[in-house]
């Protein structure tokens, strides 16, 4: 049951998180505003201005990593000791003491962010994306040494789950040179929304099977039905994050032309350089009114 509640609740949580981001990085696109430092939207301005400014995805690790990290302590009988008191001595729980420290990875990065968008006098990106990127490395060490007893269709499930976290700590290397790409943050997101659906997808491939019957490790078909699951899960992220940019470009265009109206008289004013076609009806009129003054001279006694 632990175990199986340490795959789908973080799995959750990733979810959420992908789509917050995915609704961020789609308003961003549509709008041509920045990644990083977005503008404060119309509502931002009212009596619950503070609201708006607070670093929500951070609260979201913070809570969440705390709630798992509480979950994984209750779960084991006696206490999550780390060694018994045999000789020789041995350690204990090795894959529990590693969800904890994943969760505290987790807790820690919402602290950062938290600290950085809400306490500190000035935003620090390098340190939000260098305290992720550190985090994801250690993901990483941590998932590959986590299989190293697995075999069969949990090796298969554990092994798509490391390229995914693999590919996603380039990407968040990649963030560290070019932080406000959209292309980056889109592949980002995408990578977020895949970990989370395959860790809830491998908490129910492994400990609560549908059919209620346990996967075989010696068929090769279920091996094989593995990965073309991991290629559904590709088509339906990929679709759910085009659903999300189409509804919000969708309600930007019909349902907000006050956000539009409002940018549009705010924006500061640039006279264009005068064009050809300018220079031409100036000089056209200068000689309409050189002939005007002619004729009056001529008419003047």
């Amino acid at each position: 049951m632990g175990t199986f509640i340490g795959h789908v609740y973080p799995g959750l949580f990733l979810v959420l998180y992908g789509l917050y981001q995915a609704i961020v990085v789609s308003k961003a696109v549509i709008l041509n505003d920045s990644l990083l430092h977005p503008s404060c939207p119309l509502r931002s301005k009212g009596r619950w201005a503070s609201l708006w400014k607070i670093s929500y995805g951070g609260l979201l690790k913070m809570v969440a990593g705390s709630l798992l990290i509480a979950y994984e302590v209750s779960c084991i009988k006696g206490g999550l000791i780390l060694m018994n008191r045999e000789l020789p001595p041995r350690f204990m729980y090795p894959k529990e003491w590693q969800h904890l420290t994943m969760f505290t990875l987790l807790t820690l990065n919402g602290c950062i962010d938290f600290l950085s968008k809400n306490i500190l006098p000035q935003r620090c990106v390098a340190l939000e994306k260098c305290t992720l990127v550190l985090s994801f490395y250690e993901l990483l060490l941590l998932f590959v040494s986590h299989v190293k007893d697995s075999a069969g269709v949990e090796l298969q499930v554990h092994s798509l789950l490391i390229l995914v976290v693999f590919l996603l700590t380039l990407v968040l290397t990649a963030e560290l040179w070019a932080p406000n790409m959209f292309h980056l943050w889109l592949i980002e997101t995408f990578l977020f929304l895949m970990m989370g659906s395959w860790l809830m997808q491998a908490g129910f491939i492994l400990y609560r099977p549908i059919s209620s019957y346990p996967w075989q490790d010696d068929d090769i078909s279920d091996i094989m039905f593995v990965t073309t699951f991991f290629c559904w899960h590709l088509m339906i992220n990929a679709s759910c994050l085009l659903g999300i940019y189409g509804v919000c470009s969708f309600w930007h265009r019909y349902y907000s032309p006050s956000l539009k109206l409002k940018a549009s008289e705010e924006a500061p004013y640039h006279a264009s350089p005068p064009g050809p076609l300018y220079k031409l009806l100036q000089e056209v009129e200068q000689s309409e009114n050189d002939d005007q003054a002619l004729l009056l001279s001529k008419s003047s006694p």
